[in-house]
């Protein structure tokens, strides 16, 4: 059979980064290109004028032929934004009329479980340089809640585990989080492949969990990538079963997508 594609990507809830205008189409040719069988996107919208009120997990989910997907909404509100938002603590979404703002999943292969961990935001603001058209610029930016988001995905041999993270960009915090996910993957069916925004620089992530690195390429900021943000590592997968990685200059964000190709037959 064909190899099976994990991806993750970082939407920056569907923003262009060229000259075209921001539009869900976008992000859904975008999601098309990136052609992973089982996606992990972070910076996600749902109901957010912003981003055209669409619900973007459901969007890229009828883009590229998923009929499994879950969004989880870390914030109730627009991030951001002088009126404010609240954690989304113990909401799967579904009941809340109004904007949310979270992490995602969707699947081409059928997912018998799902499974939600969360973390409380730091609590202070950092200053961060954030890429714009013209130049970086430095903003000081409260933390958010993160989480992380488990799929027990019925395989071509049977179950395996894809999660997806959004990690805290507040150094130590994002290092915690990480190794409580690790911990928390030891439960689900393996092989594991944790995908990711981790806000943790090249080999880091494979250093702190001691989980294999699968992909090795600079996906930040997408107009000129120098450093590797986004991550795909493996526990419990077989040596063999790595067929190609890509990183993925795509129409929206300032993350590039990573995907790898993998041979689980």
């Amino acid at each position: 059979m064909n190899p099976l594609r994990i991806g993750t990507f970082n939407l920056l809830h569907g923003i262009a980064m060229g000259p075209a205008p921001t539009d869900p189409d976008l992000l859904r040719t975008a999601a098309v290109e990136l052609g992973a069988d089982v996606l992990g996107i972070q910076e996600v919208d749902r109901h957010q004028e912003r981003s055209g009120s669409v619900d973007q997990t459901a969007e890229i989910a009828d883009a590229v032929g998923a009929a499994h997907w879950r969004f989880v909404p870390v914030v109730h509100g627009t991030p951001g934004e002088e009126r404010g938002w609240h954690e989304g603590v113990h909401d799967d979404g579904e009941n809340t009329d109004g904007p949310t703002y979270g992490i995602g999943m969707v699947s081409r292969l059928p997912v018998l479980s799902w499974r939600v961990k969360r973390f409380p935001a730091a609590p202070f603001a950092i200053p961060l340089v954030v890429p714009g058209p013209n130049r970086p610029r430095i903003v000081r930016i409260p933390d958010e809640p993160r989480a992380a988001l488990a799929a027990v995905v019925d395989g071509p041999r049977g179950p395996f585990t894809v999660i997806t993270a959004h990690l805290s960009f507040v150094p130590g915090y994002n290092v915690r989080q990480l190794r409580a996910i690790a911990r928390w993957a030891e439960r689900f069916p393996g092989p594991v492949l944790l995908a990711g925004d981790f806000n943790l620089p090249g080999s880091l992530p494979r250093r702190i969990t001691g989980w294999r690195a699968l992909a090795d390429g600079a996906t930040y900021p997408s107009m000129n990538p120098k450093v590797q943000f986004d991550h795909v590592l493996a526990h419990g997968l077989r040596q063999d079963a790595v067929v190609s990685s890509q990183v993925h200059r795509l129409a929206v964000s300032d993350h590039c997508g990573l995907s790898v190709d993998l041979d689980l037959d």
